[in-house]
């Protein structure tokens, strides 16, 4: 029984891992991709984290809060590609699935803004 189980809830992991209608790219492509006037950027991150410093233009919408996307609903263009970053990569993939979800078209950027920093990416605080 546990064996049918462990083998259930793996189907089901590889099924929800493999429906993702959002593609994660990496630091090169998300920078020439946000230089495009129809790309939204979203920072999803605390505003603490946000503060530290994020990608030049974006928008904070925390993702950890119930009503991220009613905000995202009411904040975003649905007819606009979402490009979507956390700290590492990982609360934005998950952002990106709700979004996606509401009918937005989204992109995920792998590593977040760790991965960003790294590569000598601007980043600008709030003063």
């Amino acid at each position: 029984m546990k064996k049918i189980l462990s083998i259930l809830l793996a189907a089901i992991g590889l099924n929800t891992a493999c429906s993702q209608n959002f593609e994660s790219v990496e630091v090169k492509e998300f920078a020439e991709l946000i230089a495009d006037t129809c790309v939204v950027i979203l920072d999803v991150r605390t505003a603490e984290e946000y503060a530290e410093g994020h990608i030049p233009g974006a928008i904070l919408i925390d993702q950890s809060k119930e009503d991220f996307v009613d905000q995202a609903k009411h904040l975003l263009p649905k007819d606009k590609t979402i490009a979507i970053y956390c700290r590492s990569g990982r609360r934005s993939a998950n952002a990106a699935g709700k979004l996606v979800g509401a009918g937005f078209k989204c992109l995920n950027l792998k590593g977040g803004i760790m991965a960003w920093k790294e590569a000598n990416m601007p980043v600008m605080k709030e003063e």
